[in-house]
This record gives C-alpha cells, structure tokens and sequence, in this order.
C-alpha cells in the first residue's frame, strides 16, 4: 500500500498536473474499494454520506469530528489511493477548532481535507467573511509543512445565497488565507464556474452529479475546473436502488429488483481482488 507521505505527494501532484480529474466521494470502506477498481486517483469523503449511513442527517452537526474521522480511516486503510476529507465546518465555531481538526486529519493519513463557512445552525448558517477568513487561516497554518491540501468551501449556493459576488469575495479571501483549493458548492451554470475559476489563482473544485446539472470533464476543464467531486450523489444513488427495491417489495410483494442487482459472483470477485 502506498505509504502516507507517497499519497500526499501523489495528491498535491494531481492539482499541479495538466488537465481536470474527478475526485469521487465513497461512504465507506467497500465503496471506496470499488472506485479505486475503477481507477480514479483519489478519493474524498463526503459528511452527507456518512451520516445517511449512520441514519442522522447532514448539515446540522449531527456527526462528530471522531466519527468522521474514523470512517475516513477505514476508506484510507481500504485503498491505496489519496484520501481527502469532507471535514464539515471543522467540528467548532473558533478557529483553534478549525486547526485541531487538521492535525488531526493529518495524524491519520488524510492526504487533504476541507473546511467550509457554513455555522450548520439554522439562524446564522454562514460565518460572517472575516471569522470564516480566521477560520481557515489556523486550518492552513495547522497544515502548513505537512503537504495536506486544505481546500475552503464558501457554503452560499447551498443555503440559497445565490451571491456569486459574495462568494467570490470569501474564496478570494480564503485564498490569500492560505487554502490551496477553493469551492462553491452549488454552482449550476457555466457563467457561474467561470466568474469563480476567473477570479482566483488556485486550483477550483466543482460538484456535480446535481440534477439537471450536466457538464462533462472536457466542458468544466475548459471552464477552468482543475477538480471535480460528487459529494452525496453516489451514495444517494445507492440509496435510491435500495428503496426501489424495497418498495417494490413492501407494495407489490414482487422481487423483479433481483433482476438487474449486480451478480453476488461479480461482486465476491471485485472484493476478491488483491490491491
């Protein structure tokens, strides 16, 4: 297996290559076992993910910084590849929280990991621009000399603050804070993701697999995007066929889902192969 410090050496060369890559988002160990089969070179968490399987919802700090951190170590143990993680809002409100959750992330193998301005409280769900700014300065100082990629997430899209002005402003901010890749979640359009990869002078992370969103990697290169994550949609769409299936048990009293499940042989045998 890859040692630690190869995997983040490995990832930072993927933001300083040529070219977009896509960074898929498994939950769990198998899932990322199956996407390393695939062949992608990295892998990222998703919090939405993880707390789905653990049957809480995401976004309202439901999940705690230990939990996240241990199922990103079973995704890193699963595979050989990179592992970046979904790091919520850095499980803490003052920017010493922010800095504890980096070392942290590093002291397990994590080779990146994001820190994003949503509060996950109703009332104030984004931090004001300067204590987010502060936020992510003590998560960049933290990771400083380690080689982790700290990426900053301005959370407006998400939270229906379509301010593209704004967000801009954060991820500028962010950037000269330290972070060396930059994202707003919830863009949807290509004026959208090119006034963002236009206005900062670091690596940009894009989500898709966002319904009627439907860009292809040569189309977001061409926009600028160096990486592209899916976020929760692996998982929900592993959810989505599980609750077809059900339901159609539940109110037909039919099995027909049996018909298209992927072969238990297949899957043994994906399982079955050495790393």
């Amino acid at each position: 297996m890859m040692k630690t410090d190869n995997r983040t050496r490995a990832f930072a060369k993927l933001h300083s290559d040529p070219g977009c890559f896509i960074i898929p988002n498994p939950w769990d160990a198998g899932s990322a076992r199956l996407l390393e089969l695939l062949g992608f070179k990295a892998l990222a968490t998703t919090s939405a993910g993880l707390a789905f399987s653990l049957a809480r919802p995401d976004g309202c700090n439901a999940v705690s910084r230990q939990e996240a951190l241990d199922n990103a170590a079973g995704i890193i143990a699963a595979t050989s590849l990179p592992v970046a993680a979904d790091l919520e809002n850095g499980y803490g409100r003052e920017p010493a929280a922010c800095a504890e959750t980096i070392k942290q992330a590093i002291a397990i193998g994590l080779a990146g990991g994001s820190i994003e301005d949503s509060t996950g409280e109703d009332g104030e769900p984004i931090f004001e621009i300067g204590a987010a700014t502060e936020r992510v300065r003590a998560a960049a100082e933290a990771a400083h000399g380690s080689g982790f990629v700290l990426t900053a997430r301005a959370e407006n899209f998400l939270h229906g603050r379509r301010d593209l002005k704004d967000t801009i402003s954060r991820l500028q901010a962010y950037q000269q804070a330290g972070a060396d890749v930059l994202f707003a979640p919830g863009l949807r359009t290509a004026e959208e993701i090119r006034a963002i990869t236009s206005s900062v002078d670091r690596p940009v992370n894009v989500i898709m697999g966002l319904k009627g969103v439907h860009f292809t990697v040569a189309e977001l290169a061409a926009l600028g995007v160096k990486r592209i994550s899916v976020g929760s949609s692996l998982a929900r769409a592993a959810i989505g066929a599980f609750m077809a299936a059900a339901r159609e048990m539940a109110e037909h009293g039919t099995f027909t889902f049996g018909d298209t499940a992927m072969p238990h042989a297949d899957v043994n045998t994906l399982f079955s192969r050495k790393r």
